[in-house]
């Protein structure tokens, strides 16, 4: 860090602060981020070059916002270094939450403690993503919808606005489970449907516009606009 100030916080000379922002202690800041005024950064967090926070956002302690996303030689899909992180205006980030580099999160998004949002995800306003929940990247997520506690949202979907998704549902890009370049496609949730709880939706589902998918459920192929399913497999 070009500068630091004892225990408190280590800031880049480049940052660019607001007005009235207020940092935690142990707070560090690297280059290129702009924090837009009356921004509150909780304790131990780390702000990533580049970042872009709008006015009054909260974030709370332990949180890393902007990192760039890494490989090993078992990922065979390419990983590239990612554009900086943007947070909307009056968005709130939880304690311990993670986002990568190259997502956007609009204005009013709550994100809860230890989410994680990987790189190559739009959300959209008012949107809720719940504690422990889990957003892959190269996703898209819609204005006003609700993601709940530890739900598994994975790469490569699509979730229209005023979409309900309820705990623990888990979704799906791969088919074959095993190393492939054949694209990964998950499933793409229309607008105002609603997920129960522990549901399932398989790779490239679509789950159509008003549909009710019941608690546990296994989807394994499309559900028509307005219709409500329930059983493993739906019906």
């Amino acid at each position: 860090m070009d500068r630091e100030y004892g225990v408190r916080v280590a800031i880049a000379e480049d940052v660019v602060l607001g007005e009235g922002v207020v940092l935690g202690y142990h707070v560090v800041i690297e280059s290129g981020v702009k924090i837009g005024s009356g921004v509150r950064i909780g304790h131990n967090s780390v702000i990533l070059k580049g970042t872009v926070i709008a006015d009054g956002v909260t974030v709370g302690c332990g949180t890393i916002l902007g990192c760039q996303p890494f490989t090993n030689s078992r990922v065979i899909h390419s990983v590239s270094e990612q554009a900086h992180l943007e947070i909307g205006s009056g968005s709130r980030i939880g304690n311990d939450a993670v986002v990568y580099a190259g997502s956007r999160l609009g204005e009013d998004v709550m994100v809860g403690d230890l989410a994680s949002i990987r790189e190559r995800t739009m959300v959209g306003h008012s949107t809720v993503i719940g504690r422990s929940a889990t957003i892959e990247c190269r996703t898209t997520i819609g204005n006003r919808c609700v993601i709940q506690t530890g739900a598994y949202i994975t790469a490569d979907m699509v979730i229209e606005d005023q979409v309900f998704i309820g705990p623990e549902v888990s979704t799906s890009n791969d088919k074959y489970m095993e190393p492939t370049l054949i694209a990964l496609k998950g499933p793409h949730i229309k607008t105002g449907a609603r997920i129960g709880n522990n549901a399932t939706l398989l790779p490239g589902v679509v789950i159509g516009a008003g549909a009710i998918v019941g608690a546990g459920t296994v989807v394994t192929k499309d559900v028509p606009d307005g219709a409500t399913v329930k059983g493993v497999p739906a019906k």
